[in-house]
């Protein structure tokens, strides 16, 4: 009768370990938000201005809007991964590169299709 009552518990056991393991991976699954305009506007507010924000004194084409950024965004990631002794590097005057995960959010705007909102 013992036998029975282990069974039992081992079963309801891994069914219920079953039901914890699917919910994990559906959680994983899970879709990730896409990048837009807004969280590319942040960055480019952070990294870019005064040259590129024509309110802040910038006289370089603006990327305060988004038909800017999404019309030059190839040109855009091109000139942040250049070295910084390379003409052409941006941010301009600066002698670091823009950290990876800076780099990343021009890109996974590109990658998720430039959209603006």
């Amino acid at each position: 009768m013992k036998k029975i009552y282990v069974f039992a518990g081992v079963a309801v056991l891994a069914m219920g370990l079953t039901y914890c393991s699917s919910s994990k991976k559906a959680s994983k699954t899970a879709a990730v938000p896409k990048t837009t305009y807004s969280n590319v506007s942040t960055v480019i507010a952070g990294n870019c201005a005064p040259c590129h924000i024509p309110s802040k004194g910038g006289n370089k084409k603006p990327y305060d809007n988004y038909a800017n950024v999404k019309a030059d965004i190839d040109k855009v990631i091109h000139r942040i991964e250049l070295n910084p002794t390379d003409k052409g590097f941006m941010p301009f005057k600066k002698t670091e590169k823009l950290p990876p995960d800076v780099i990343a959010v021009f890109k996974k705007f590109k990658e998720d299709g430039a959209l603006e909102n």
